[in-house]
């Protein structure tokens, strides 16, 4: 009696829907440098006031929600759901689930960013830290959300790889965690199409409300892209990641902890003092994670370094990670209430803030979208030297930019606790904000050379499509 051993069938590969990945990432590249140009022209208003002409819709209460939409929601969203959408198919070797609920997340999407663009200038606002936006537009950010996260878990549920990858974690945590703060903060009575209130009063709506600001942070800025990180960073470098374990509890603990860390937003206030002190101690404690997760992603180039000479990716990828290490330890110290004390409502956030929206968010999401847009066109990018031009203007433009009000963040605090022999406030508010004008002009010069490097991406991409289109139609002659 024979045994004959059969081969296992060969079954034809996937075909991706990288048709989507495409659309998001080049809006990604379009929403990032109009954000970004908002932002610039809101550093001039603060350096020269006169710039609004006294028009509303141009006051910086006004375009100031729509810079951080814009940078947050509209180009940090397009990529993360570029990238979601790419890493998840290779991860899990199978097309995206649903085509059309796919198609629907795309043009649902940019209905709701064309729809902030239009309302927010207009003042149509709920005057919630990165929750402005007024009900309507509420309600179908919560339909979009949830029409992806469909996607991706049911990406996940007809996967042909038995192993969920780290990174579909960390995009899974952002999907459920976000859903659930952007409805709970949400909550309001509406009044007409344009204006609601809160459903929360007094303290309990800013208890709320940090709750939500803190973890849009922690989810959408800190865990999607995180999740970009683990699956793009190994790719680049084309190496494994250093330590699957450390990624698995640097997952655990991040999501643990970030959740509990809202209330230090609220040292000082009529907020209970075990709320206060329950934030101030978990945000010291994310300490750990974000050292455990920035190690990971530094010594998955250990044994490569020299790739760093000749891959201008790696650079922006790496410096990603250094800026998340250190704009995560900064956040930990400004939530101890000593220093809170001095920091707190000086330009001092805003670095911290733009050393991790600048510095980590913005730097891997650019390496991503130069990994990816190459693959998506089927081309080599048109220019490494423009990449590695792109790194150094950034880089520059975002040490500029934090230092400058690092130091005027700083002097503001020390400012305006300096008291004369008789009590009395030593210096005037108008002391204190000419005092700040130098360093408001640095940061000027900072915001705009990071807003070049972005066009200059932009044309290197456009360059690259470009190039494919020639060659198609080349072929096709």
């Amino acid at each position: 009696m024979s045994l004959t051993l059969q081969a296992p069938p060969v079954t034809a590969p996937p075909t991706y829907n990288d048709t989507i990945v495409k659309h998001f990432t080049a809006m990604a590249v379009v929403y990032a440098i109009v954000g970004m140009l908002v932002g610039v022209y809101l550093a001039a208003e603060l350096a020269f006031p006169s710039l609004n002409f006294g028009l509303p819709w141009l006051s910086f209460g006004r375009l100031r929600p729509l810079h951080t939409n814009a940078v947050i929601y509209a180009f940090g969203g397009c990529t993360l759901f570029a990238c979601m959408y790419y890493s998840v198919q290779r991860t899990c070797r199978v097309r995206l689930w649903g085509d059309k609920l796919v198609a629907f997340t795309f043009w649902g999407w940019n209905a709701i960013i064309v729809a902030a663009v239009i309302t927010l200038p207009l003042g149509l606002s709920q005057a919630k830290e990165y929750a402005e936006l007024e009900w309507p537009i509420d309600l179908a950010i919560a339909v979009v959300w949830v029409a992806v996260t469909v996607v991706f878990v049911m990406t996940l549920v007809k996967r042909r790889e038995p192993h969920i990858y780290v990174s579909n974690w960390f995009f899974l945590a952002m999907m459920i965690g976000v859903a659930m703060l952007h409805i709970i903060n949400n909550l309001a009575y509406p009044v007409s199409w344009g204006k609601s209130y809160s459903a929360y009063a007094g303290m309990q709506d800013g208890m709320v409300q940090w709750w939500f600001g803190h973890n849009a942070v922690g989810f959408v800025l800190t865990a999607g892209f995180l999740g970009v990180m683990y699956y793009f960073l190994p790719k680049q470098a084309q190496r494994p990641i250093y330590s699957y374990r450390l990624s698995v509890v640097h997952f655990w603990s991040l999501v643990f902890i970030y959740i509990w860390a809202g209330p230090h937003h609220l040292l000082y206030s009529p907020l209970p003092d075990w709320a206060q002190n329950l934030g101030m101690v978990f945000s010291v404690a994310l300490i750990v994670p974000s050292w455990g997760g920035s190690f990971n992603g530094i010594m998955t180039l250990r044994g490569a370094w020299g790739k760093l000479r000749t891959d201008p990716i790696l650079k922006f990828m790496l410096t990603a990670m250094a800026f998340y290490a250190m704009c995560t330890t900064e956040g930990s110290l400004l939530s101890v209430r000593s220093v809170n004390s001095l920091s707190h409502f000086t330009d001092w956030t805003i670095a911290h803030v733009h050393s991790g929206a600048l510095g980590w968010v913005t730097m891997i999401s650019v390496g991503a979208i130069y990994h990816l847009w190459p693959r998506l066109v089927d081309r080599p990018l048109y220019s490494l030297k423009l990449v590695n031009w792109h790194f150094w203007i950034s880089t520059i433009g975002t040490v500029l930019y934090i230092s400058s009000l690092w130091i005027a963040g700083i002097m503001q605090g020390l400012m305006w606790r300096q008291l004369k022999d008789d009590g009395s406030l030593a210096y005037s508010f108008v002391q204190t904000m000419a005092a700040m004008h130098p360093y408001y002009l640095v940061r000027l010069v900072g915001g705009g050379l990071f807003l070049a490097g972005m066009v200059l991406m932009a044309y290197n991409l456009v360059r690259t499509s470009y190039q494919a289109v020639s060659e198609d139609l080349a072929h096709a002659a």
